[in-house]
């Protein structure tokens, strides 16, 4: 079986979907596309990858990053999630900038915040 020409799909778990609802559809401005008892499901880029933000009542946050998005102006995308009340994280064993933001060395620059339910999310820019 090949699925290299298949869509993926994400899936970020939650604890309360209608935290989840309010942060992934207004605070990041994601489309909503269904909502049941089980999950939420948005559309992403332009691909339209599935995102589902599963109800997941009993689960700890992973200690790593678990989704992102590739951007093309960091810091716009940082200064937009500060402007909808999204703090970026900061980490003692990077150099990150006023925004948040670490520059990788191979050029990439990387900024991270969490979801209500405390997953890592981030945003990255990748030199062209």
């Amino acid at each position: 079986m090949n699925l290299r020409a298949n869509e993926p799909i994400a899936f970020i778990p939650t604890r309360d979907p209608a935290a989840a609802r309010a942060f992934y559809e207004r605070k990041l401005g994601l489309r909503l596309e269904s909502e049941d008892q089980f999950a939420l499901v948005f559309r992403v880029g332009s691909a339209g990858l599935m995102v589902r933000v599963v109800n997941t009542p009993e689960f700890q946050p992973a200690p790593y990053t678990i989704f992102g998005w590739q951007v093309d102006d960091i810091a716009a995308s940082v200064k937009s999630l500060v402007a909808s009340g999204i703090e970026p994280l900061r980490y003692g064993f990077f150099e990150q900038d006023e925004l948040g933001v670490w520059s990788s060395p191979s050029g990439a620059k990387v900024a991270w915040f969490k979801d209500p339910d405390g997953n890592t999310l981030s945003l990255s820019q990748h030199p062209a």
